[in-house]
């Protein structure tokens, strides 16, 4: 998820605007999507993110053609309590939160990732989150939707990779220690 440095993914008016990624990041993005085996997704990111499966105009570039492709085809499991239909090539979860990300994990070998930020916060409630991957954006927005929820006791956590990109967003990405710690 792309976040300012204050922590949130969506300012106090529910806008993200200032995560538009420029052709770096955004080649970046689409490299990164090339290599997961399932979405596991809210139903607000689902619907931000569906416009490269029904809008023809988003394939304006070659760039952008290949990342609706990719988005196109990986599977999706959608998290709603509104939707009744989802389109393309999503499903609406069944199961529980639990269940759907170990079906997911059992239907590849390669990542499965979770978006939106109520679905994040019940996956790291389980305790089903292995990573916690952000795109820090060079702005402070005072207030919005938080990127990660509140927690009952500390997760510890270690930096396994950083990259700067030219429009000085920051990708982190850290890896879940679990067990004791020295």
């Amino acid at each position: 998820m792309s976040v300012s440095v204050d922590g949130f993914i969506a300012d106090r008016e529910g806008g993200f605007g200032w995560t538009v990624p420029d052709e770096e990041l955004f080649r970046f993005h689409l490299a990164r999507v090339r290599e997961l085996g399932c979405h596991l997704c809210g139903r607000k990111l689902y619907e931000t993110m569906l416009v490269w499966e029904t809008d023809r105009s988003l394939r304006d570039t070659e760039l952008h053609a290949a990342f609706a492709d990719v988005w196109c085809a990986l599977p999706k499991v959608v998290f709603s309590h509104t939707r009744d239909s989802v389109q393309g090539n999503a499903r609406l979860a069944e199961g529980s939160v639990a269940e759907e990300v170990a079906a997911a994990l059992a239907a590849t070998d390669k990542d499965v990732e979770i978006g939106g930020a109520g679905l994040a916060t019940a996956a790291i409630e389980l305790d089903l989150v292995d990573e916690l991957r952000m795109f820090r954006n060079p702005i402070v927005v005072g207030g919005g939707t938080s990127f990660l929820p509140p927690v009952t006791q500390s997760v510890p956590l270690e930096l396994i990779e950083t990259t700067t990109f030219g429009s000085r967003v920051i990708y982190e990405r850290y890896r879940r220690v679990r067990g004791d710690i020295d």
